[in-house]
């Protein structure tokens, strides 16, 4: 038997381009922690949210320097990027892309103008014709700001966080042509003023995490999986108890064994940690780490749960650390890599 090929490891950054210049391409080494610059794919319109195709050929930007979503093809021996097509995001200020878990159809959030857009995904990865548009309505005193989409497992049902109008909507998603409907249970409403941003599944797709902007709460769900229903579970905060200053929640990811769930603090400037019960749901605070930099808009576990990166637009730097899969805790490595306002990473693992 020989020995298999080491797997490439590849680590992609979204900016926002005032300062930065489009995504930032690294080969990433695990074994020493250090990398080395494969490309800067110019991008001047702040591709600040990006996305794999489930195929990982393709990846999808958010734009929200020119209200556009973008394609591009990974080049599968490099994994160098090179451009495909945009389209319209169908909206203003789009943040957040997201791909069905089959590859069919690619979702838009649009936070400026609170409107979701879906677009059907060609087989050669292109942005291809529009499948629905869908525009949120806010209440007396509540301007409409679509921040995420997470679809469920099957593809059957989309999460879409609205943080301007305190819902989660649930939509049920036709499988041929991608058109939404209002879930029997339409949508799931948290506290007044939490302010839901990213949502998180949990690996057994039983449970749902919702981390809230303007509350700084984790709101946890029970996911009733045949009709995608959101039951409320409890509502914990992201921030220590003698914290005094302001926060806004950004994040919110998964160890891949589920047993920990990680989310941002912008202000208190670190990742909340919990231990998830697997049976129930619930979560018990684990701690608090220091994320090394200010602001830290999104991150991400390691899909072989050794490491956490995180980037921190105010400080330019995406930090590295060492994660205990035992008990969950992170330990700041020093590794640091110098970006212009980094505020996405996504990881790939060549064949």
């Amino acid at each position: 038997m020989g020995f298999a090929q080491k797997q490439k490891e590849i680590l992609y950054v979204g900016t926002y381009t005032q300062k930065g210049e489009g995504i930032y391409v690294y080969e990433f080494d695990r074994s020493n922690l250090s990398w080395k610059e494969l490309q800067v794919l110019t991008n001047k319109n702040s591709p600040s949210f990006l996305e794999f195709h489930p195929s990982k050929k393709f990846m999808y930007s958010a734009n929200e320097g020119n209200n556009t979503v973008s394609s591009y093809t990974i080049d599968q021996a490099t994994g160098k990027l090179a451009d495909l097509n945009s389209k319209p995001a169908l909206g203003r200020g789009p943040c957040h892309v997201s791909v069905d878990p089959k590859g069919r159809f690619l979702y838009v959030s649009n936070y400026g103008s609170g409107q979701l857009g879906v677009y059907l995904l060609n087989p050669d990865g292109t942005i291809g014709a529009v499948a629905d548009s869908i525009q949120d309505k806010g209440g007396p005193g509540q301007k409409p700001h679509m921040h995420s989409v997470v679809p469920s497992a099957d593809g059957k049902y989309i999460y879409a966080s609205d943080l301007g109008i305190d819902k989660i909507m649930i939509y049920s998603v036709d499988q041929k042509t991608g058109k939404l409907s209002p879930a029997g249970v339409p949508y799931v409403e948290v506290k007044k003023g939490d302010g839901p941003r990213h949502f998180a599944i949990h690996p057994s797709g039983n449970f749902g995490y919702s981390a809230c902007e303007l509350g700084s709460v984790v709101n946890a769900f029970k996911i009733v999986k045949n009709t995608g229903a959101l039951v409320p579970l409890e509502r914990v905060t992201m921030l220590p108890e003698d914290f005094t200053g302001k926060s806004y929640a950004a994040d919110i990811h998964f160890s891949p064994d589920g047993k920990f769930l990680y989310a941002s603090n912008r202000g208190h400037e670190s990742l909340a940690i919990y231990a998830i019960d697997a049976q129930t749901g619930k979560m018990t605070i684990a701690g608090h780490a220091d994320t090394h930099g200010k602001h830290p808009r999104n991150f991400l576990v390691d899909a072989k749960g050794e490491l956490v990166v995180v980037t921190n637009r105010d400080n330019d730097n995406v930090v590295f650390f060492k994660r205990n899969a035992a008990d969950g805790q992170l330990t700041y490595t020093g590794k640091e890599i110098s970006i212009p306002t980094p505020v996405c990473v996504k990881q790939l693992f060549l064949k």
